[in-house]
């Protein structure tokens, strides 16, 4: 494949050669982002076998709740990575941005890897650890923003919402790969005495590996043409005073994630320690639902996308904000109640087919809000801001309420976060009809 940046959406026809190049330029911009996130959720995915190792304590729940905290520290980090790595992708280029990201992701993963356990330095262990999350936190929140751009502006028109949905399935397929993982050394390598002792830093020594795969991948990834044209009519700006000419556009991106992020990190991260710790399924149990939830959130993904590339945004927005609102607490409620693994699974997948209305779009709708030289700055910052608020601290603060005896009042913030997202969604433009794709300003 050629270094030659993509042609200009409006002005393509779509050829054979042309849906082949665009798939090809979205399958390496998205396998970066699939090794990112396998590399984040390892460490949802092993925390049941890692938390002894570094927050020694008589009770899970209270292993589990540090582990949560160390998880949602990390994403303090993410505004910051959102503006770096904003800055680079809307300053020097999408490609380069992502590379780099990748390979702050595989540093992170290294240190997980080989940090000693606190039985052996004592509490520089989850120092430690902290400090490796903490930049694989960077990396994210720049990946975010710069991966959404990219698979936005790589994408025609007309199938914009398809092409960038993909974003959320090699998220999601994160998640999965680190499950395989973790079934894999269950089920064939490691008995479990192993892997609490020492398997567990497999997966991390992995998405090392594979970072470094990706990084190399990525030095061959084509530009986009949206990159190009912007940089020849207007000087690189990337630049949080040049952003804030912009702030309806930046409190619409808050007010969209909100809602949204706290959906998608309670049946994403937090529903592993849910069916197992609430619900009470076994660890294998517990394996399984989530694989086969996250495998149906998958296929969803681009259904979602294709559907919103006929209907439009808003439409599916709503469906997620009214659904989300009216659904949560009766599918949390009843989920804690069942005691049977297929159960939990339908009223996980019954949740993901309104939360898909969020996640299948949401990149597509922020990238469409905001002009070329700012664009992935647009995107990742406000975003990384709202995850940091209402994503990252969704299983820290349902384990809190758990812990204090009241749990079922996890189920009605998340409600009430949906909401407030919801009157943003039913007031705000739909972005397919009035993008700003092709402005460079």
């Amino acid at each position: 494949m050629t270094d030659q940046a993509l042609q200009p959406a409006a002005q393509e026809t779509t050829t054979f050669v042309d849906v082949e190049r665009r798939i090809r330029a979205i399958l390496i911009g998205s396998a970066g982002n699939l090794v990112e996130w396998y590399d984040f959720y390892a460490y949802t995915a092993f925390a049941l076998y890692f938390a002894p190792a570094f927050f020694p304590s008589k009770d899970p729940v209270v292993e589990q709740l540090n582990a949560a905290v160390v998880f949602a520290a990390t994403f303090l980090m993410r505004p910051l990575g959102g503006w770096l790595f904003g800055y680079i992708a809307d300053h020097f280029g999408r490609r380069l941005s992502l590379t780099v990201s990748v390979l702050c992701m595989c540093f992170g993963s290294l240190i997980i890897a080989v940090t000693p356990t606190y039985a052996s330095i004592g509490f520089a262990a989850p120092v430690i650890l902290a400090l490796a999350r903490v930049i694989e936190g960077l990396s994210l929140g720049g990946e975010y923003g710069a991966s959404a751009t990219y698979l936005s502006e790589v994408a025609d028109a007309k199938h914009r919402g398809f092409y960038s949905s993909f974003q959320y399935v090699t998220l999601i397929g994160g998640q999965l790969t680190a499950i395989i993982v973790l079934l894999l050394l269950q089920k064939v390598f490691l008995t479990p005495d192993q892997l609490k002792a020492w398997g567990w830093r497999i997966p991390f020594a992995i998405g090392a590996g594979l970072a470094i795969f990706v990084a190399v991948m990525r030095r061959n990834l084509q530009e986009t043409e949206a990159f190009v044209e912007a940089k020849k009519k207007v000087r690189p700006s990337g630049s949080i005073v040049q952003l804030f000419k912009y702030p309806r556009e930046l409190l619409l991106v808050v007010g969209l994630t909100a809602g949204g992020t706290a959906a998608f990190y309670t049946f994403t991260t937090y529903m592993q320690t849910f069916v197992k710790l609430s619900v009470g399924l076994t660890e294998d149990q517990t394996t399984t639902v989530i694989f086969g939830s996250l495998l149906f959130a998958t296929i969803l993904q681009p259904i979602y996308g294709a559907i919103s590339d006929r209907i439009g945004r808003k439409p599916l927005l709503i469906f997620f904000g009214v659904a989300g609102t009216l659904a949560t607490i009766p599918i949390l409620t009843l989920l804690k109640e069942t005691k049977e693994p297929f159960i939990a699974f339908l009223l996980i997948c019954a949740a993901w087919i309104f939360v898909a209305g969020y996640t299948s779009i949401n990149a597509v709708v922020k990238a469409e809000l905001f002009p070329t030289n700012v664009r992935a700055l647009g995107v990742g910052v406000p975003y990384a801001l709202t995850v940091s608020i209402f994503g990252g601290t969704a299983p820290a603060i349902a384990l809190y309420f758990k812990t204090i005896g009241h749990e079922t009042w996890f189920y009605y913030y998340l409600s009430g976060v949906i909401f407030l997202s919801l009157i943003i969604y039913a007031t705000m433009r739909d972005t397919k009809h009035a993008s700003a794709m092709h402005r460079h300003e």
